[in-house]
C-alpha cells in the first residue's frame, strides 16, 4: 500500500460516483486516476493493466468530448442501448481479444497471470468504449471486470486496489440501475 495507491483509490471512487450521476466531470478525474494506476500496475508487473491505463486516458479524452455534445435539453447525458446483435459481437470480440492478448503476454513477457490480466484489460476496453458512447450495457462489462479484478489484485497484494474494485462492483450495480432509470425518462 503506497500513497500513490491511496490517491488512485480515492480518485477511482470519485470517478465512479460521477459516472453514475452522468456528470461530465468524471473524465478529468479519471484521467488523473489512470495515470497513477499506470505506474502502480507497471511496478506490479501487470503489464496489460498498465497499458490499459494509457488506453483509458485516450478514451476518457474522447468520452469527455462526446458527453459534452450529447446532452438532453435539460442537460442530462442521454443513455442508449446497443442492439442484441451488436452486444453479441462485443462479447465475442472481447473473448477473442482476451485469448490473443493473453497469448502475447504469456509468450513475450514475464507478466504475472497473463490471461487473467488480459481478461481484465480487454473487458475493460469494451466497457470503457461502451461507456464513452453512453451505452447502458457498459455496466455489464464493468460488473464482470470487477468480479475478476478483486482476486487478481489481492493475489498481487494490491489490497487497497482490490477493495476499490469491491466498491466498484457495488457502484457498477448502482450505475446499471441508475442508467436504466435514466433511460426510461
Amino acid at each position: 500500500m503506497s500513497l500513490l495507491e491511496i490517491l488512485a483509490v480515492l480518485l477511482g471512487i470519485a470517478n465512479i460516483l460521477l459516472i453514475i450521476k452522468r456528470s461530465v466531470w468524471n473524465f478529468p478525474v479519471a484521467i488523473i486516476m489512470v495515470l497513477l494506476y499506470f505506474v502502480i500496475f507497471r511496478d506490479a508487473k501487470l503489464y496489460s493493466d498498465a497499458g490499459l491505463q494509457i488506453f483509458f486516458a485516450a478514451v476518457n479524452l474522447y468520452g469527455w468530448w462526446s458527453w459534452t455534445r450529447n446532452k438532453a435539453d435539460r442537460g442530462d447525458i442521454i443513455v442508449r442501448r446497443i442492439s442484441a446483435m451488436g452486444y453479441s459481437l462485443w462479447i465475442l470480440g472481447a473473448i477473442a481479444a482476451i485469448c490473443a492478448w493473453g497469448a502475447v503476454m504469456h509468450s513475450e513477457t514475464d507478466a504475472a497471470y497473463p490471461y487473467w490480466d488480459a481478461s481484465v484489460a480487454m473487458l475493460s476496453i469494451a466497457g470503457q468504449i461502451l461507456m464513452a458512447r453512453r451505452f447502458l450495457e457498459n455496466w455489464h462489462f464493468w460488473i464482470i471486470v470487477n468480479l475478476i479484478s478483486i482476486p487478481l489484485y489481492a493475489m498481487k497484494e494490491l489490497y487497497l486496489t482490490a477493495g476499490l474494485y469491491g466498491l466498484f462492483l457495488v457502484l457498477a450495480v448502482a450505475g446499471l440501475i441508475a442508467w436504466r432509470k435514466a433511460e426510461q425518462k
